[in-house]
């Protein structure tokens, strides 16, 4: 590989990383846009984001947690 192709292949991943930081960027604007909107809305917010977070989680895990929860809450008499 030239030292051309090199500096030129290197570039070209930089603007790569670039442009897929401004999209991040802008999605990020998005799902903040949203978020606003179920807010003003009436969402209880801490929920939403526990349910965003709780998706995200493999079901075994998910499971394993809400049963932790489960436990801790009753043990403080939360629950």
């Amino acid at each position: 590989m030239t030292e051309q192709t090199a500096n030129e292949e290197l570039l070209s991943q930089i603007e790569r990383v670039e442009r897929l930081k401004e999209e991040q960027k802008g999605i990020g604007e998005d799902i903040s846009d949203i978020l606003k909107e179920m807010k003003a809305r009436g969402y209880d917010m801490l929920a939403v984001r526990e349910m965003l977070r709780l998706r995200k989680m493999d079901s075994d895990k998910r499971r394993d947690f809400q049963n932790a929860v489960e436990v801790y809450g009753t043990q403080l008499g939360l629950l």
